[in-house]
């Protein structure tokens, strides 16, 4: 296969898999806004959503003040900002309309079909009376991709290449999100400080427990904390997952557990991890030798950790670490398989 056939199929993918991802904490940011609390609270969680994204300066420099409405048309439909929903599925779509023929008639299809039907849904108000509903349409418009791509394409280099996409992508967002969310929600437990930039400090109920040990105001701490728990794992699909899986209540320790280690779970780190892995078998050559054994590697220290030493080292730490192998990952990959990348 062509290198530049490759690099426009990984792009796709991870350009589709990000607009996703972006929608689904979106998504959880405004369902949390919705809870009853302070306004600085409301702000610091808008604020953590831009850190996710390491986009907080270009967001401050643009638009000053944070507001829900600014931040979610910022991340939805804002041409200048390149990590916006809009400019994810306008590059998914260039990218496969650049191999069209590589592509089954679905998968082109459904691609378009996605770009020109958002452009119609993010034109008017609707979007802001009504915004899940929108997030959801972009969460169905990408498991759609997926599951077309799965269903209709022969899976030689070229399905092989979607994937690797997809998963380096997922792997890439779901360690962000714990990163910037663990801290946000559960400070009180040393498992590591925010990533520079990211403004996040505890939020308000946090405070409040620390603070006074009234009962009512625990009890009060405790309902919102679950709450905040219960988004982050809605946010990666994983609520009725952590329930059939633990059967106990929501628990710190047992959500990083789930996104970190459980192979099981389709959008932990192990499970990303490993389905890059199997992939990369596939269109392995002479020159990935070196990517081959960074990716077995991160592999095998995920399949033998265990959450408590995780934890016990820092969260923080953990996630950076695992953030910077990815990225390292991801370059030679590009220097392996696809169009070079002048540093």
């Amino acid at each position: 296969m062509l290198s530049r056939t490759a690099d426009h199929l990984f792009w796709m993918a991870r350009y589709m898999e990000r607009a996703e991802n972006t929608a689904r904490m979106l998504d959880v940011n405004y369902q949390t806004s919705l809870l009853p609390q302070s306004a600085d609270a409301a702000e610091r969680g808008w604020r953590a959503m831009l850190g996710i994204s390491e986009l907080s300066s270009d967001f401050a420099t643009r638009h000053g003040a944070v507001s829900a409405r600014s931040v979610m048309d910022y991340m939805v439909r804002d041409e200048a900002n390149p990590s916006s929903i809009l400019n994810c599925l306008k590059a998914a779509r260039e990218n496969a309309r650049a191999v069209r023929g590589t592509l089954t008639t679905e998968v082109w299809e459904t691609q378009n079909q996605t770009w020109l039907e958002f452009q119609r849904l993010v034109r008017g108000s609707d979007f802001h009376r009504d915004p899940s509903q929108l997030f959801e349409w972009v969460k169905f418009r990408s498991h759609l991709s997926r599951g077309v791509t799965v269903g209709t394409m022969l899976q030689d280099e070229s399905f092989h290449f979607l994937r690797i996409g997809s998963f380096l992508e997922r792997a890439d967002n779901t360690a962000r999100l714990l990163d910037v969310k663990f801290h946000a929600v559960a400070p009180e437990h040393g498992w590591g400080a925010p990533g520079p930039g990211t403004g996040i400090v505890p939020s308000q109920a946090q405070a409040q427990s620390q603070a006074s040990s009234d009962a009512p105001a625990a009890g009060r701490d405790q309902e919102v904390d679950f709450y905040h728990w219960s988004a982050i794992l809605r946010s990666v699909s994983g609520f009725e997952v952590y329930r059939k899986a633990y059967r106990n209540v929501i628990r710190p320790e047992k959500v990083a557990e789930l996104l970190i280690l459980r192979p099981d779970m389709p959008r932990s780190l192990a499970c990303c991890v490993n389905e890059v892995m199997a992939n990369l078998r596939m269109v392995a050559n002479q020159q990935s030798g070196e990517t081959l054994r960074i990716a077995g590697r991160l592999c095998a220290d995920l399949q033998f950790a265990r959450i408590d030493e995780i934890l016990a080292t820092g969260l923080h730490t953990f996630l950076t670490q695992f953030l910077e192998r990815v990225n390292t990952l991801g370059v030679g990959i590009s220097r392996d398989f696809l169009v070079p990348v002048e540093a």
